[in-house]
């Protein structure tokens, strides 16, 4: 099961979070620390505008910023993992900026329940 996290933002080009993204994120550690047994995959990924190279390394900064949010707000780092996919896995068509800001995403993906 994947979830896009709709609320989530970064500067254009950055991988700091923005401060209105702590809302979705503070559910998303409610919802982890309720289930102690979910382990999941943090994705990044942008639209197709600019180097696939500076995309792919982007998209990996901004996992890696979502997942150092979530631990440092109790959630265990064993139970994530990160990766960042550039513009290789669009939700949304790169021809309109509509669909570019689709593209530029996080999503949660459970890979794992395990009993606890």
């Amino acid at each position: 099961m994947v979830f896009t996290l709709n609320n989530v933002f970064f500067e254009y080009n950055k991988y700091a979070l923005k401060d209105k993204s702590k809302v979705e994120l503070d559910n998303l550690v409610k919802f982890l620390k309720e289930n102690p047994e979910i382990s999941g995959e943090i994705s990044g990924h942008t639209d197709n505008i600019g180097d696939k190279a500076r995309n792919r390394e982007l998209s990996q900064q901004r996992a890696n910023s979502v997942r150092d949010y979530l631990v440092s707000h109790g959630v265990d780092a064993s139970r994530l993992v990160y990766k960042g996919y550039g513009d290789s896995k669009p939700a949304a068509t790169n021809d309109t900026e509509e669909g570019r800001a689709k593209n530029r995403r996080i999503e949660f993906k459970i890979l794992k329940l395990s009993k606890k």
